[in-house]
């Protein structure tokens, strides 16, 4: 299992971005998935999730700033970023709770994490 998270860059404070990222490999299924951010110095945090059903969940620093979306059929999740702010400097990491299977076709549940994204807000 792979995810691909893309979207990042440099922007002005006040400014948008779309994060997105995509999950490849044998999916059986797939179950909540998320964003999450790591600051420099800092420890990683939750940013958003988003469930199988469509459920979301925002950290209180970007709730109403902040929208996580995922498409399905795409396998793809988002992170549309509004009124970006410079404290939301941070790679952006994401991750999902999915089933695969492996090369000996057997099912596999595991949380498996995107590689990062930059996001750099300047004020």
């Amino acid at each position: 299992v792979q995810l691909q998270a893309s979207g990042g860059g440099l922007v002005q404070a006040g400014g948008s971005l779309i994060l997105s990222c995509t999950v490849s490999g044998k999916i059986i299924n797939t179950y909540s998935m998320g964003w999450y951010r790591q600051a420099p110095g800092k420890e990683r945090e939750l940013v958003a999730t988003i469930t199988s059903a469509g459920r979301t969940n925002y950290a209180d620093s970007v709730n109403g700033r902040f929208s996580i979306s995922r498409d399905v059929a795409k396998k793809t999740m988002y992170l549309q970023m509004n009124s970006l702010e410079p404290e939301d400097t941070a790679v952006y990491f994401c991750n999902a709770d999915v089933v695969s299977q492996d090369v000996l076709g057997q099912f596999v549940a595991e949380i498996a994490w995107g590689q990062g994204t930059l996001v750099t807000v300047s004020s």
